[in-house]
């Protein structure tokens, strides 16, 4: 049915022309019909919800660092932002490919150790003692790297999706040991590498977490400014936090450890510490199993070193395998096996090297503890009191007293988790702060990460309303999307209060958000308040006696 009015105009008793309208043609164009020509019958469907808010992922690291390779299809992938799923998709691309049976699995992190021999007990740094004789345990600083293991204790510990930043391959050895006890530096891990990766994740939106398990591969200097930088560019894109490790974490020293701190501290500046969070200190782990090292890492395979060093000429047996070993007619692995069947001093060495192998910064396994939780329980959950698959030990082991300082500093503000070991428990993840460690809004990790993760769901959420109308039906739709969401994660425990109304609020509107210069000048401003959950870090008793009673 049509519906119209008179055509003709009507007047008024002071004979003022009103106008007319046509019914019909606001009619049709409501219906979006006025295109039909053609007899029939039209649907004309209406949305009956309006538009809702898709959460973003919480748990998305972004890998920043040197691989085997970088090489998928004759496609480089060095310098490329490239996302992976699982741990098979990070071998496809950045793995060394197998060579064709019966040859051995390639090896995919070769590092190389030396045994340097010491008049007396060696103070710092790694050692064996050897028919009394000390050893202290080197590492060709050269050979060192993070990145590999660091991906498989993500994985290890639940992770899914990540991004990788390729920024190289391994470099060469310097065929030299590096200093016992000393800063472990790779000059082979450059600053500009590290830092022209992390500018590729400016036009990356989806990852959640920069992680560069290299960094502390870099000189102090180096390490700091790349550190600045990456939380300058986490307060510019509010998308992400950065995840650090601590130089010197590797080999703390029992008294001194605090200086490694100290540094630490000095070095991470004062812009974005809210968008921080550091561990300390590194990880004992399995990643690397008996069958992933052999003499090929010790000497940098030099084999007349290692039977120098277990006194091969004074046993035949030895003596004929090291023959077999530079003849090449038995495999690498089963010269190997050989080796720690004839030798008793061998499978001694073996161990501790690869202990040594298997120390790794905390930041990859973190990561994947948080995408664990996130899925588990939420976001808001703090990522603490809870262990590290694969980590099975610790080069120091902290007392309450010793983590005070760690987790509370007056001067600088800037709180350190630590990783910790506890009788009958085991090893822990202790600590659930930021760097911003003073501040009431942004202390806590899980405090943080929630407010990203609401802010960048509401915002892209809103980007829908971008050039609608900014009139009171668009205020309310967008006051009703924010907060269906907001009440689902209340629900869900990611709010606190004991309803919706006392979880959060939203407001916008003119005359409570908004005057009439903002909707002259195109804004629509939205105010939303939220009662976050923060994480009950102290938990205090009081005991009282009490008088007995008849």
């Amino acid at each position: 049915m049509e519906l119209q009015t008179s055509k003709f105009a009507r007047t008024t008793p002071s004979s003022k022309l009103l106008p007319t309208f046509d019914l019909s043609n606001l009619y049709l164009q409501t219906m979006n019909l006025s295109n039909i020509k053609t007899p029939g019958v039209y649907i004309n469907e209406i949305n009956a919800f309006p538009n809702s808010v898709v959460p973003v992922a919480t748990a998305v690291p972004a890998f920043i660092g040197y691989t085997p390779q970088a090489m998928y299809e004759g496609k480089s992938y060095t310098n490329v932002v490239q996302k992976i799923t699982s741990f098979a998709d990070f071998m496809a691309i950045y793995g060394y490919p197998d060579p064709p049976a019966p040859a051995e699995a390639a090896k995919q992190y070769s590092p190389q150790y030396y045994l340097v021999p010491q008049k007396s007990h060696p103070v710092k740094g790694a050692y064996i003692e050897i028919n009394s004789t000390y050893y202290s345990i080197v590492p060709d600083c050269n050979t060192i790297y993070y990145l590999y293991n660091s991906i498989r204790l993500f994985y290890q510990n639940g992770g899914g999706d990540a991004y990788i930043v390729s920024v190289g391959t391994y470099g060469s050895p310097s065929g030299v040991p590096g200093i016992p006890g000393a800063q472990m530096i790779n000059p082979n891990v450059i600053l500009n590498d590290l830092l022209d990766g992390l500018a590729l994740l400016r036009n990356e939106q989806e990852p959640t977490m920069y992680i560069c398990p290299e960094a502390t591969l870099l000189s102090v200097a180096d390490n700091g400014t790349l550190m600045q930088a990456m939380l300058l560019q986490c307060t510019e894109m509010q998308t992400a936090i950065s995840i650090f490790d601590i130089i010197g974490g590797d080999a703390p020293d029992p008294i001194l450890y605090t200086n490694d701190i100290a540094t630490f501290r000095d070095n991470t500046g004062v812009q974005g510490l809210n968008y921080g969070t550091a561990y300390y200190p590194f990880v004992g782990t399995t990643m690397m199993q008996q069958q992933d090292m052999d003499y090929r890492n010790l000497f940098g395979g030099d084999v007349d070193a290692l039977a120098g060093l277990l006194n091969a000429a004074a046993d035949p047996i030895l003596s004929a395998i090291f023959s077999q070993i530079k003849s090449g007619l038995f495999t690498p692995s089963q010269n190997d096996n050989a080796l720690r069947i004839a030798s008793r001093d061998y499978p001694i060495i073996c161990k501790a090297v690869l202990g040594m192998i298997n120390l790794l910064p905390a930041s990859g396994g973190m990561a994947g503890v948080m995408t664990t939780i996130d899925s588990q329980v939420g976001v808001w959950e703090a990522p603490a009191n809870t262990a590290i698959v694969g980590v099975i030990s610790l080069p120091i082991k902290l007392s309450d007293s010793q983590q005070g300082n760690l987790n509370v500093d007056a001067v600088t503000g800037k709180s350190i988790n630590a990783i910790r070991f506890f009788n009958g428990i085991g090893i822990l993840v202790w600590g659930a702060r930021t760097l911003d460690g003073n501040s009431n809004d942004w202390r806590y990790l899980s405090v943080r990460r929630t407010m990203t993760f609401l802010e960048q769901s509401c915002k892209l959420a809103a980007q829908a309303y971008v050039f609608q109308p900014n009139d009171k039906n668009t205020w309310e739709a967008v006051k009703a999307m924010i907060g269906s969401f907001l009440t689902s994660v209340w629900k869900e425990g990611g709010l606190q209060g004991a309803s919706a109304a006392d979880a959060f609020s939203v407001d916008c509107g003119l005359g409570s958000t908004m005057t009439g210069d903002d909707l002259l000048n195109g804004f629509m401003n939205v105010a939303v308040k939220v009662a976050v959950v923060h994480p009950a870090e102290f938990i205090v008793i009081t005991f009282q006696q009490q008088m007995a009673q008849s």
